[in-house]
């Protein structure tokens, strides 16, 4: 675990970037895109010819003795909530930036974009099982204390378990919520999973990859160790053969993720540490923007 003083300079360096991201990348988008997702009940009055008969109050109804309507009305507060994956496979980075590193420096950006538009904030840790659960609530002093948490963690050594984590938001989130699912989804996950978690609230899966993952320099021999089982393999990076396999591996595991979230009706925002971030989120919150209107 990094020392206090430590923590301390990263959550001052991650505050200041992720603050002026907000002005310069996110100011409007985020409230055009994710406000109006949800509807809380405002008031009940009297029926209107015209009026859409599936929003009768029947018990009203049948007390007043006249038919009265339900109205709602947009959301005044959101609550969003994050999953982050703190499993050991996040601490991999070809460059300058590890996984992990990316991850919350996300979740920072968007935890202060939902602290300027009043929102409650949520973070849930996980890897094979739920590592801590800091419930959602307002202020800066909660963002900023999310932010510590999660950079004071210890990445666990074991195999991510996104289906514990789904199915405990499950149970303790019972208002729907937007909910950021921030990893490298290094382990498969079931579509119904997904699909039941995606049904009760407005999942947004960003997936986070490292080019070293996706291609093989020809380096000659070199040793790989599994960050998460500890398995270890050895690897004649000089075969075209094994380069080309590997490849082709990363790229099916790739195409079967993103089939796997778009059956669910899951976004997908790609990441990789090969570039800003901002760049995909600037061009995934134009693509929700504009299919929202």
């Amino acid at each position: 675990m990094p020392e206090v003083a430590e923590i301390l300079r990263r959550v001052q360096r991650i505050q200041i970037v992720a603050n002026r991201s907000v002005d310069d990348l996110l100011a409007g988008q985020y409230r055009s895109v994710f406000r109006g997702r949800g509807m809380e009940f405002d008031e009940v009055r009297e029926y209107q010819p015209g009026d859409d008969i599936r929003t009768i109050d029947w018990n009203v109804t049948a007390r007043a003795g006249v038919p009265f309507i339900k109205r709602f009305c947009e959301e005044r507060e959101l609550t969003i909530l994050f999953l982050v994956d703190v499993s050991a496979s996040g601490v991999f980075g070809s460059g300058d930036q590890s996984k992990l590193e990316m991850m919350v420096e996300i979740a920072a950006l968007l935890m202060f974009s939902a602290l300027r538009n009043n929102d409650k904030v949520g973070l849930h840790l996980f890897a094979d099982d739920v590592v801590a659960c800091y419930p959602p609530r307002k202020s800066k002093g909660n963002v900023l204390r999310l932010l510590r948490e999660m950079i004071a963690t210890k990445p666990v050594a074991a195999e991510t378990n996104l289906e514990a984590a789904l199915e405990y938001l499950s149970r303790v989130q019972k208002r729907r919520a937007v909910v950021f699912v921030i990893s490298d989804f290094q382990s498969d996950v079931s579509r119904k999973a997904l699909s039941m978690s995606n049904g009760r609230h407005d999942l947004v899966a960003i997936t986070v990859s490292d080019p070293r993952e996706e291609s093989l320099p020809d380096v000659g021999f070199i040793r790989l160790q599994d960050a998460e089982t500890g398995q270890i393999v050895e690897v004649d990076t000089r075969n075209e053969h094994v380069r080309q396999l590997f490849q082709q591996r990363a790229d099916q595991n790739a195409e079967a993720l993103s089939a796997n979230l778009r059956r669910a009706g899951v976004d997908q925002l790609s990441v990789s540490t090969r570039e800003p971030y901002t760049t995909s989120l600037r061009k995934f919150f134009a693509a929700r923007e504009k299919r929202s209107r």
